[in-house]
Parts: C-alpha cells; structure tokens; sequence
C-alpha cells in the first residue's frame, strides 16, 4: 500500500460492456431510456446474447472516479468486491495497471463478478443494466482501516447503499476516516437510488457523516422532493449538519456547467467545450475525479471544478467511461495545472 493516498473509493465494482443501440432495440428489450436498471443472472445473459459487439473495461461509478483521478496526478485507492472469475481477475488487472491500489481480495464462493450493460444510443444517452453480483457481498471485512486512514478523502459512491453489509462497511469507513481527521465524500449516483434512500442520505448529510456531497441537478431535486432546480439548490445552500457545519456541495448540470454550494454561497462554474457528445456514460464521475484530484493537489473549489468539467468534458466525447486523451497534458495546456 502506498504510504499516503489522496483519494479511496467505495464502490460497486462492475465490468461495464458498452455497446452503441438505437431506441427499437431499447423498446424491443423493454428497457426505459436513460435510466438504471438492477437485473438477475438470467436477464444478464439474455440481453448480452441480444446486444451487439462491446466495449469492456472495469468500471462501476466509483472506480470510473479513482481511475480519473490516478490519471490527473492523484494517488488513489479503491475498495469493492469481485469474485475470483475471469471477470475478476481482469477487473482487478485492469485497476492496478491504471495505478489504482486494489487491495481486497476477490470472493472465492458466491456470485459471479458484477457487469453492467451500458447501451448508447445515438444522441450520446446511456441506459444501463446491471447485474450487482459480487459486489453486493462487500462487508466491513473488507474496509481496511489503516488504507482509509490514509486516505485524504474517503469517496462513497451512492450506488453501494443497496445491500445491507455494504452499508455498515460504508459506516465503518466514515467513523475511521474522521477519526482520522480526514474527509469523506458521498455521490448520490442516481434519482431512483436517491428515491429509494432519501431519508436516509439526509441522515447521512444531516448528522455530519458527509463533508462533500456531489450530485446532478436531478438528483439534488430528488433530494429535496421538488421540480424547482432553484428551491433544491437554497436547500443545500442552507443545509447544515448537526454541528451547525455546512457542507460542500458540488452540482453539475451537464451543458450549464456545474456549481459550488459553500457557506451558504453559491458559485458558478462554466462547462468545457465540447465538439460533439457521443456517450454520457461516466460525465459525472470523472467530474468528481477531476474535482477531488484538484483538490489533492491545493486548488480552490472553483479551480478544482473546472478541471472536474475539463475531465468530464473530455470523456463524454467518445464511448466509454475512461479518458482517452492525457488529462494533465489538457489541464495545462488550457492552464488549470
């Protein structure tokens, strides 16, 4: 293990198989555009024998953030579970070529590895698929204390609120982690996970387990059960914990940028140019990769968010959820390094 890390993740560690669709497929699968949908084994080899040629690569939204962030610079970590399957195996290979400290060993009984089939359709739209597996046996077992002590920030992806033992692991890593006087980050991840665990991430915000909170604009709205993209952002504007703390809030809102909710501010933040959007796939995930690499590296919060809107944008301009480009080479070249 390094000595130090900026950045550890929890997440769902999922092999992504992306592969481009129009919507008569979409429909034909009866699956709704756009958004996230949990399957069984079953459905899993179904729509994989139905789909065309794809792209695969390790990915889950929290490990989309450690590999971003690896790529700008930033030591990171991951935490999550496969089983020890050929997936596995190409996971965990995959993770560690990218510089990322992998150390949880892989399940030997169980579930086979998580998946998700990522199906992109012509207007750059993601709709997924996924198959948890694996990944819903991640347990407290595996939260090594002395690599989340390490660790500047502790990253949370919401996704992994779904099973019962990740979240007590997810509990065990915020009490080690500010013990430590570290930080801890949370992604809401989704609208329908937000749905499903609203009172709950509240919970979270409210009772000082969060520091920073990233989210889109739907999401947020979610959160606060609202239409109005304005009566959601004065709501985390105003929020405090039970200190009386504010948090930091990082919300994107995909072509009009992103904003930075602090002390009861709020900043705005522009979009990076874009040539064209092929998939949106990974957008806010290499957002906060770019946000919480800035931040390793001593940027204020907006400098730290226009090099998470420079990831971003670089990533939603070709299939997949890994840049394809050298990230700290675009950074400087449009001097945010």
């Amino acid at each position: 293990m390094p000595d130090s890390l900026d950045l550890l993740v929890l997440g769902n560690a999922i092999v992504d198989l992306i592969a481009r669709a129009d919507e008569d497929f979409l429909a034909a699968q009866g699956v709704p555009k756009g958004t996230m949908q949990l399957i069984d084994e079953a459905r899993a080899e179904a729509l994989y024998d139905a789909m065309g040629p794809a792209t695969v690569v390790s990915g889950g939204s929290g490990a989309n953030t450690a590999v971003g962030a690896a790529l700008l610079g930033a030591k990171t970590g991951f935490i999550g579970k496969v089983r020890n399957d050929e997936l596995g195996g190409l996971y965990a290979h995959d993770l560690k070529a990218t510089g990322v400290h992998f150390p949880v060993a892989a399940a030997t009984d169980g579930p086979a590895t998580a998946r998700c089939f990522i199906l992109v359709t012509p207007d750059g739209e993601r709709t997924m698929n996924t198959y948890l597996g694996a990944c819903q046996n991640l347990s407290p077992a595996d939260v090594d204390e002395a690599t989340v002590r390490s660790a500047r920030v502790t990253y949370l992806e919401g996704y992994l609120w779904d099973p019962p033992a990740a979240k007590d692991a997810f509990r065990k890593a915020v009490q080690i982690a500010h013990a430590a006087g570290n930080a801890v980050a949370l992604t809401l991840s989704d609208a329908f996970c937000v749905g499903r665990y609203r009172d709950e991430f509240l919970g979270l915000i409210r009772d000082g387990s969060v520091d920073i909170l990233f989210a889109n604009i739907g999401e947020l709205q979610s959160l606060y059960e609202t239409d109005d993209a304005e009566v959601a952002l004065k709501a985390l504007r105003d929020e405090r914990d039970a200190r009386g703390k504010h948090l930091l809030g990082l919300v994107t809102r995909s072509a009009d940028g992103a904003l930075v909710v602090k002390g009861g501010e709020i900043r705005a933040v522009e979009a990076s140019p874009v040539r064209e959007v092929v998939d949106t796939t990974g957008a806010g995930d290499l957002f906060a990769a770019g946000f919480l690499a800035g931040h390793a590296r001593g940027l204020d919060n907006a400098a730290s968010a226009r090099l998470g809107a420079l990831a971003a944008a670089e990533v939603i301009q070709h299939i997949g959820a890994r840049p394809q480009h050298d990230l700290v080479a675009l950074a400087k070249a449009q001097g945010l390094l």
